[in-house]
């Protein structure tokens, strides 16, 4: 069946190409770009994917790009319903949804809207967006946002319901997280363990991410309504990680379970500059923020995996595993914003040796937000060219459909 699956699938996929005049592009030619209906479905369950030993060490063929959404305003996260809702959240408060498949295309009105507060060129508003697990049975889809709180910024986690396609029901699950027009974190996943991640900024103030008790500058792991697990590092404490300036992705390697994280360098002059990270957390790490920056040798303190250097500045955001079985199964994707590409990294058996890396995309979509693998393998990739520090065509923002070989 999941053969028969595939190849109707690729059959649909054929037929629209032709339909679009738009075949593959070939290695070595720039791809195009088509807007066309993408069948799809929710990403398999990583437990059922055949393990790869080791993704190929060299490069993977941007095969296609096809633009499945246009016109929306600086989308940050999203995430994917099993009938094909794709859930996106706008930085000026809204969510919307893109169904995926043929007779899809982007809702007119908002799924919810949210009283964030939010200015162009800032970095707070609507971010982080998760659905439930169990989101065909129960509809419940969690988002973080900023909002105004004594004069200044505040972050919280929130839980709304799906009734009749809309968000009802707000409830507040976490708050007091510190906020400011910059590092405001903000990316939510839920993890193999069925917990809810959640990562924050310093917010403008380095001492919170060493302080514990501030939920600044952290990674945090709370349960479905909120409540503490009674394994965290720190008894009644959301607290997962400390020591981060602003860890705005995080995933898990699909066969060990290991959570990896990027986070963004400072912003300083050289040589305080840059050295963006990409960490691999433990439960309880401290990874040095503000005391130390990128490979420090700090016995103290736990060094990133991978740093960008004191002068190259990636201002990485969402990242992925690839899962679905083939020769990139095991690779680590994320966007960057400043980078303005995909960095692609296979890690060495250990997970932690960085063993071949390299750019996708590079400088040809602008400022990229957010990637989210499919259940095809396919890639959603989010542009963010509106949120006032990009260069925006007249169809920003967009989601991309990336197909990798």
């Amino acid at each position: 069946m999941a053969r028969y699956a595939r190849v109707r699938r690729l059959a649909a996929l054929l037929s629209a190409f032709a339909i679009a005049s738009c075949a593959f592009a070939p290695a070595g030619t720039s791809p195009r770009t088509t807007t066309i209906p993408i069948p799809t479905a929710a990403p398999p369950a990583s437990a059922n994917a055949t393990p790869t030993p080791s993704p190929r060490l060299g490069p993977a063929v941007v095969e296609n790009v096809q633009a499945i959404a246009t016109g929306l305003t600086a989308p940050w996260a999203m995430d994917l319903a099993s009938d094909g809702r794709l859930f996106v959240t706008e930085r000026p408060g809204r969510v919307r949804v893109i169904q995926l498949g043929q007779g899809g295309g982007l809702r007119a009105e908002a799924w919810a809207t949210l009283p964030v507060t939010q200015r162009l060129g800032t970095e707070k508003g609507l971010l982080g967006i998760a659905l439930d697990p169990s989101f065909a049975q129960n509809g419940l889809v969690y988002l973080y946002y900023s909002y105004a709180f004594s004069g200044g910024t505040r972050n919280k986690v929130v839980r709304m319901r799906d009734q009749g396609g809309r968000g009802v029901e707000e409830t507040v699950l976490l708050d007091g997280i510190p906020g400011n027009d910059s590092h405001d974190g903000g990316r939510l996943r839920f993890g193999p363990d069925g917990k809810l991640y959640v990562t924050t900024g310093d917010a403008e103030n380095g001492s919170n991410a060493q302080n514990t008790g501030s939920l600044g500058g952290k990674t945090l792991r709370i349960n479905k309504d909120g409540s503490i697990p009674g394994d965290n590092p720190l008894p009644g404490s959301p607290i997962w990680s400390l020591g981060h300036r602003n860890v705005e992705g995080l995933a898990w390697q699909p066969d060990s379970g290991a959570l990896y994280v990027t986070e963004h360098g400072p912003s300083n002059l050289f040589p305080d500059c840059c050295r963006d990270e990409v960490n691999l957390v433990v439960a309880g790490g401290n990874y040095g923020w503000p005391n130390v920056r990128g490979l420090a040798n700090d016995s103290r303190y736990r060094d990133p995996l991978l740093e960008s250097g004191p002068v190259e500045t990636w201002a990485p955001s969402g990242a992925t595993f690839l899962t679905r079985p083939g020769p990139l199964r095991g690779s680590f994707v994320f966007a960057t914003l400043r980078g303005a590409h995909l960095h692609r990294i296979v890690f060495a058996t250990d997970g932690k040796t960085v063993a071949f890396q390299e750019k996708l995309l590079a400088n040809q979509y602008g400022r990229l937000r957010d990637v989210f693998e499919i259940g095809s393998g396919e890639l959603l990739v989010l542009t963010s060219n509106r949120d006032g520090r990009g260069s925006p065509t007249s169809d920003d923002d967009r989601i991309l459909l990336v197909t990798l070989g």
